[in-house]
């Protein structure tokens, strides 16, 4: 890859990671279509499913500990909502399942990535358009319960899935959490963050077991990606985002289904 392909990466770090920051939802939903498809149209090469899901991966390792330490700041002067005992219960379990699916990527084709991006991209699709809020009221961490059972498996699953396709799973994640376990809201996102990093950590341990990595490409892409998380982020506090958020699930769609005709007619 000459430089203008590194300019390329760079720039898909960026506009991916301000998508992701503005809208609030997971960034290899948005950067995994990205990085498969822009570098050939401006013939700066291109990357095979599992080269993709090893960027993506490596992005949202460094997106979510940017997370971790944003929160860690804001938090010193507010009160904490991280609930330790759930972190723990699904963290050990998405970290498992994230290593596992990191490592299990190695041995897929091609095409059995993209099908689980074609799935994942259906499901964030739904999640998208539809308005997820906890169904149960604020409470205080130390009272809060949940079903440990359902908390493990799901993040299991999770974790296999993401490490699959190099995310972090926060936009299924969540959801999760709010309607299935009934997290409230405000806990629930503080805690996902923390999570969602110990996902990353099981993915991009795996995906280095694996091997493959484009290093020089996942660079320039992550740091696009550190500098275009923030600046969504504040964007989005001064934006009505609804009507962007619906363009940007028509667009996952249209990915889903360009992924789909090729593995069904390629």
């Amino acid at each position: 890859m000459d430089v203008f392909g590194y300019i390329i990466m760079f720039l898909i770090g960026l506009i991916g990671s301000f998508l992701s920051g503005l809208l609030g939802i997971g960034g290899a939903i948005i950067n995994y279509p990205l990085l498969l498809y822009v570098p050939g149209l401006f013939h700066a090469g291109g990357f095979s499913a599992k080269e993709v899901a090893s960027i993506s991966m490596f992005q949202v390792f460094f997106a979510s500990l940017a997370g971790v330490l944003a929160y860690r700041k804001q938090s010193s002067k507010e009160k904490m909502l991280i609930h330790k005992g759930l972190v723990a219960n699904m963290g050990i379990s998405i970290l498992i399942g994230s290593l596992l699916g990191s490592v299990g990527s190695r041995y897929l084709h091609s095409d059995t990535i993209n099908i689980v991006y074609g799935v994942l991209a259906v499901i964030a699709v739904i999640l998208m358009m539809v308005p997820n809020r906890g169904s149960r009221e604020e409470e205080a961490l130390e009272s809060l319960a949940f079903n440990p059972v359902v908390a493990s498996v799901a993040a299991l699953l999770v974790g296999v899935v993401s490490g699959i396709v190099g995310a972090g799973g926060s936009f299924i994640l969540i959801p999760i959490m709010l309607t299935l376990l009934q997290i409230p809201i405000r806990i629930t996102v503080a805690s996902s963050l923390a999570i969602v990093f110990i996902s990353a950590i099981g993915g991009v341990t795996g995906k280095l077991i694996g091997g493959g990595v484009p290093f020089l490409p996942t660079l320039f892409t992550v740091i696009g990606s550190i500098l275009g998380a923030p600046i969504g982020t504040r964007v989005s506090r001064h934006l009505n985002v609804n009507y962007l958020r619906i363009a940007l699930a028509v667009l996952i769609a249209a990915t889903a289904v360009k992924i789909w005709w090729g593995i069904i007619l390629p």
